[in-house]
């Protein structure tokens, strides 16, 4: 059975616990770096990762990008959120599909 993990700073992560995920407790990235590549190997789906630490991995983080598992999703964490979650969604779903059909460049509607 899959399982999911959350990696960042600890008051950014440590809600994830009562929801059945699994916290990591990271800010160093060359931690971080290894803990991915642990969790990679051991049957983790998804990899919940605070955007500032995401943002100090990007290599580690799209050399995964191309593979099936893990799916390492980027979330806000306590500094405030930056907006590359979403774009690093809209950019996963464009690359899928073909076409960015979450935030089109006209978000008008004509009748």
């Amino acid at each position: 059975m899959y399982k999911i993990a959350v990696i960042g700073d600890w008051d950014s992560i440590y809600g994830f616990a009562t929801l059945g995920m699994d916290t990591f407790p990271v800010t160093d990235p060359a931690a971080a770096g290894q803990k991915i590549r642990e969790l990679a190997e051991s049957n983790y789906a998804v990899i919940y990762i605070t955007e500032a630490l995401a943002a100090r991995l990007t290599a580690e983080i799209n050399h995964y990008r191309q593979e099936p598992l893990p799916a390492i999703i980027q979330i806000p964490g306590t500094s405030g959120n930056t907006g590359a979650g979403i774009e690093s969604v809209r950019k996963s779903v464009e690359q899928a599909v073909g076409a960015d059909i979450l935030f089109g460049k006209d978000d008008t509607t004509t009748n």
